[in-house]
């Protein structure tokens, strides 16, 4: 990422985390949530709040592995990528 997109990935990371902590949510939820907010600014080398939609689905559908159907219902949309 360039650096200004650094910075405002820190910034708006940060307020993700407070939001999180104050909507209660378990250590684990918080970890783990993060965990995915990152990779997902690795993967595009961008800040997770400019991707558009398309960009979503294509990422949750490769971690799904969707290309290969199984009938099985495990790996579904978030809600927030609808």
């Amino acid at each position: 990422m360039k650096a200004t997109e650094v910075k405002r990935f820190a910034t708006l990371y940060e307020r993700h985390l407070k939001l999180l902590i104050l909507q209660g949510k378990s250590n684990s939820t918080i970890d783990a949530y993060s965990r995915a907010v990152r990779r997902i600014g690795s993967h595009f080398d961008c800040c997770p709040d400019r991707l558009t939609k398309k960009q979503l689905e294509d990422y949750y559908f490769q971690l799904g592995n969707y290309s290969h159907p199984s009938g099985s219902t495990s790996g579904i949309l978030p809600a927030s990528a609808s």
